[in-house]
């Protein structure tokens, strides 16, 4: 599959729902400021977009709050520079159960299957959340990420387009045509809390082994 394949549908889209009055909603699933900032700038002159921080795979607890906060940080100062008002919703934090659902893949490191079940079981919750309450299309800033598969979570969420009715799966690979640069850029600019591991208790740890090694 060419590099460019899912970036490209995604310019699809875009031209698609240029001109539609009022723009089609789009919920969006966040992880973190950092990797909201560009696929915002990316989006928000198209769609109403409201994102989903959805992430009961980050552990500690005061990581998860650390990364909220920064995020509705970064939704205030963007609002302000860009003139867009972004909802966020939060829905509850339960790293506990989340956490035994990962553990038949503790076992497997960083960046494989254990990695790709975390993937679908947000978005497949945000996804649910999206045809539930009226969105048009669904999408997750994940691609943003240069150590996220982003044909798998593609992959993901054509899957998911299928099983419901109404909302659409908006295809994403924003890193794409130096979007990890301008990401890079915009966190350097808001001066955002930049994390050190991916997220669940198992990548915490294996960040943590990393440290002591040093």
């Amino acid at each position: 599959m060419a590099k460019l394949h899912y970036y490209n549908l995604s310019l699809k889209i875009l031209d698609k729902v240029k001109n539609q009055e009022p723009k089609p909603r789009i919920l969006l699933h966040a992880c973190c400021g950092p990797c909201s900032a560009f696929p915002l700038e990316f989006l928000c002159p198209y769609f109403d977009v409201t994102l989903y921080y959805q992430n009961s795979n980050i552990y500690p607890e005061s990581e998860y709050q650390r990364r909220k906060e920064e995020l509705i940080r970064l939704l205030h100062d963007f609002e302000r520079d860009y003139h867009y008002h972004v909802d966020c919703i939060f829905p509850p934090y339960d790293e506990e159960n989340y956490s035994k659902r990962l553990a038949p893949y503790a076992h497997l490191p960083e960046g494989s299957e254990r990695c790709f079940h975390c993937y679908r079981f947000r978005m497949e919750e945000g996804y649910d959340y999206a045809e539930q309450h009226g969105f048009d299309y669904f999408a997750t800033i994940m691609t943003i990420s240069t150590q996220k598969n982003s044909f798998v979570l593609n992959q993901i969420g054509e899957e998911l387009e299928k099983k419901h009715s109404h909302c659409r799966y908006f295809y994403s690979d924003f890193k794409k045509k130096k979007g990890a640069d301008r990401a890079r850029e915009l966190t350097a600019f808001y001066q955002l809390y930049r994390q050190n591991y991916c997220g669940c208790r198992y990548s915490y740890a294996e960040k943590e082994a990393k440290m002591k090694q040093k």
